[in-house]
């Protein structure tokens, strides 16, 4: 965890602030540093805030954030140009890319992940750098038309960018 805290100290101001106030809301006030060793075991409080980076012309990452409000998060929509720049940043590989990268408590979503694989993801609470659905598939949430759905994988990633299938939709 502490790559992830070193890699989001190394954005722009208006992206510190954020780290900040995610590792002062994350788990009841408990820092990143604590919680470091914690595994698999469940923690106090699960987070429901999601703060998503995404390009003002991107109406899917729109149609995704909806989505995660639909579900219960509270989501906080951070309109960016260089959307590269935070995935890069935030350690996110091309391999795993998508078109918008939120943050929930310490993790990385990248991309269409359904809001259950989310919920998923904080009470297991994997030792894993975040999880992402690569690419744009169709039919997962933001990404529906027509009644289409091309199966597709979510990926788990560590922060050396080894990812690990940790859900499937079909």
């Amino acid at each position: 965890m502490f790559v992830v805290l070193k890699r989001i100290l190394r954005l722009p101001i208006v992206l510190i602030s954020l780290a900040l106030v995610l590792i002062l809301t994350a788990g009841g006030g408990q820092a990143l540093a604590d919680r470091a060793g914690e595994g698999d075991r469940p923690v106090e409080a699960t987070p429901t805030e999601v703060t998503v980076f995404r390009s003002p012309t991107c109406g899917c990452c729109g149609l995704w954030a909806d989505h995660m409000r639909e579900s219960g998060f509270d989501v906080d929509e951070r309109m960016m140009s260089d959307m590269d720049g935070v995935k890069q940043e935030l350690g996110v590989t091309p391999a795993m890319a998508s078109c918008h990268t939120a943050i929930v408590g310490h993790y990385i979503l990248e991309g269409h992940v359904p809001a259950s694989d989310v919920q998923r993801l904080l009470a297991a609470q994997p030792d894993v750098a975040g999880i992402a659905a690569p690419g744009m598939p169709m039919g997962s949430p933001g990404m529906e038309q027509d009644g289409r759905v091309d199966p597709y994988t979510v990926f788990s990633f560590d922060e050396a960018g080894n990812a690990t299938p940790f859900a499937e939709h079909s």
